[in-house]
């Protein structure tokens, strides 16, 4: 366990009922000791507190032995603590300044600020979670829907652990077999059981694309569902994004070409958190401005996760517009807008060649019709997800578990055509050092780096 003390606001800035000031390490409580005072009269120089038991009392200010807030303290005492280390928590009334300087005379005290991320990081590195738990500490606090919050929570107790490292022990097991069979190679028949081997690739692989098709079906509902909205100038784009997010969020004339740059925002559709992008509209055009805008628009619509294609009730030939805006395969919906300009309420239905492709009348301008394609877009996203489990990878895992299933793949083939066992070793080790990546049991300082700093201080 590291030597240095670590201090930190834990809690929101801003004025609040209560703000919590966290301090971990091996002098927490001598931290302590000569702040706190179990009355208002003087501090205690020599602090005792029993682990887990909140005590009422007071911060002083350690120079003039002035109070500066009356709180609640509670200790908590390696390894019973979040960083494994010993904590203590005070728990002061929540405003800036009287936060920032209890803080100050613990940091003069001989703590150290904490740095990004530093008390999750500690946990992780004390052995009390695994990387994947630490990763959905951070998911926790940013989750945004109920979906997102089950998918981190299940991390959390260590579920996607349990996964990876049971298929990682199978391997190591087997890649003993393989090094022992280096060290004697004339029992080489004796040491590696061909198909027991090929059966323990076979399975692991299998959980590898278990997790990644489960990364594909639900990992929207942690990072977000990129959805565009699309089409020609004036078609109705901005105003439909103001009705989706229930706000003015974009600028809506009658002028087209009023979108130029792309327009982003966050909403929650039914439960799933959509980051929906206005786009400039779809045309010729000899303006520079609107040229950069409209190649933003086609780059945001290839990685988009569904598309919404608008198009304007009653317009003809835009087929063609439609083939070179929507890539290929692309999930998309074919939005029909300005239905309060028809004489009828029958919106004329799509021409045959988009038969396949799900449509929507609406009236952007009337609020007609949105409901109806929220619902659309809810059932596009979730169709998947009847059988999803709560076991979802981030990104950085499912980078990981692909280059798991290629050094797997290779080390099959290998046993296949009885490749040299030493090949054959490092394929399997470096599938098996890929699926400790995820949980951090072969996890580079790089790595460790890039998860940590993007926590905020004081977790």
């Amino acid at each position: 366990m590291t030597q240095e003390t670590i201090a930190a606001i834990a809690t929101p800035p801003g004025s609040g009922g209560i703000g919590i000031i966290r301090i971990s390490g091996p002098d927490a409580l001598k931290v302590v000791s000569g702040l706190f005072g179990r009355n208002d009269s003087r501090a205690e120089a020599n602090l005792s507190l029993e682990s887990h038991r909140m005590v009422h009392g007071y911060i002083f200010e350690a120079a003039s032995g002035f109070v500066i807030d009356e709180v609640m303290l509670v200790a908590m005492l390696a390894p019973r603590s979040y960083t494994a280390e010993d904590v203590v928590e005070i728990q002061s009334h929540s405003g800036p300044f009287v936060m920032k300087t209890i803080l100050n005379q613990v940091l003069l005290k001989g703590a150290r600020l904490a740095e990004p991320g530093e008390f999750t990081k500690r946990a992780f590195l004390n052995n009390r979670i695994d990387l994947t738990q630490a990763e959905a500490v951070a998911d926790i606090i940013n989750a945004r829907t109920a979906g997102s919050l089950k998918i981190a929570a299940s991390q959390n107790t260590g579920a996607l652990r349990a996964l990876i490292e049971d298929a990682r022990t199978g391997l190591i097991a087997f890649l003993a077999q393989v090094e022992s069979a280096i060290d004697f190679p004339d029992e080489t028949e004796q040491l590696i059981s061909h198909d027991q081997g090929a059966a323990t690739l076979d399975r692991v692989i299998a959980v590898c694309q278990k997790a990644l098709q489960q990364y594909e079906d639900a990992h929207f509902l942690r990072d977000g569902v990129k959805l565009v909205i699309c089409g020609a100038p004036n078609v109705g784009k901005s105003s439909l994004m103001n009705r989706l997010l229930e706000t003015e969020r974009a600028i809506v004339t009658s002028v087209p070409g009023t979108t130029r740059d792309l327009i982003e925002d966050n909403v929650n559709i039914n439960g799933i958190p959509f980051l929906i992008s206005d786009t400039a509209g779809m045309h010729q055009t000899d303006d520079l401005v609107e040229k950069i805008g409209i190649e933003k628009a086609k780059t945001h619509i290839q990685e988009a996760d569904l598309v919404l294609f608008m198009k304007e009730a009653g317009a003809v030939n835009f087929e063609k517009e439609f083939i070179s805006v929507v890539p290929p395969g692309k999930k998309v919906i074919v939005v029909i807008n300005k239905t309060d300009l028809l004489k009828t309420d029958d919106v004329p239905a799509l021409p045959e060649t988009f038969d396949t492709i799900p449509w929507v009348g609406i009236s952007a301008l009337e609020n007609r019709g949105i409901d109806e394609l929220r619902k659309m877009i809810t059932r596009e996203t979730v169709e998947n997800l009847e059988n999803t489990s709560s076991i979802v990878p981030n990104l950085r895992h499912k980078l990981a578990l692909e280059r798991a299933v290629q050094r797997l793949n290779d080390a099959k083939h290998g046993l296949e055509v009885n490749r040299e066992e030493e090949t054959l070793a490092i394929d399997i080790r470096n599938g098996a050092d890929y699926l400790g990546q995820i949980t951090g049991d072969t996890a580079g300082i790089d790595i460790l780096d890039t998860i940590f700093k993007n926590f905020c201080i004081g977790k």
